[in-house]
């Protein structure tokens, strides 16, 4: 059975948005190493399109985390699935996330990080969907809010399916 899926943004918007974000971001670290912190394996695309267009030298270490399994709703428990290669202290981390959507992954993993004595810490998603918030999480860059529908493509999927979509689309399940 083939899911039906209806674009909610354009692949050329969404090159757009990042190519403004990473300006923004350069701009903000002038001087400085980005060490990017990917979560996986939903940010693989926004993180690697991000990286390349960032402009002050980027290192890269990914984490994986789970609450999803392979259902739409998050199951509210999260658990490290990967941790991070390298230590974070001294660092400047931007944390890069797919979505913000319940703020309970991310608020937990701000906690875990912070612990662990970076420089700074910021927090970069390519989407942000704060009508289904339970967790209060800043985030420093947002490419994109959108309403509460679940959404595909990008690095974002449904079952492990359509992450390599070039655009953010909603699927009807």
């Amino acid at each position: 059975m083939k899911d039906d899926i209806r674009i909610l943004i354009t692949e050329e918007e969404v090159q757009e948005k990042i190519q403004k974000t990473a300006a923004r971001i350069s701009a903000e670290y002038q001087g400085k190493t980005v060490h990017m912190v990917g979560v996986l394996k939903g940010s693989i695309f926004f993180a690697c399109e991000l990286a390349k267009r960032i402009t002050v030298p980027v290192t890269m270490d990914f984490m994986s985390v789970t609450s999803y399994g392979d259902d739409t709703k998050s199951s509210g428990v999260v658990r490290i699935v990967k941790d991070l290669d390298e230590p974070l202290e001294g660092k400047d981390v931007l944390l890069v996330e797919d979505i913000i959507d319940s703020g309970r992954t991310l608020h937990y993993l701000m906690d875990i990080l912070k612990g662990r004595k970076p420089a700074s810490l910021r927090l970069a998603a390519l989407l942000d969907k704060p009508e289904r918030r339970v967790k209060h999480v800043d985030a420093d860059y947002v490419c994109f809010e959108i309403p509460d529908e679940f959404v595909v493509g990008f690095g974002l999927d449904y079952a492990q399916k359509y992450r390599n979509l070039p655009f953010i689309g909603v699927v009807n399940v």
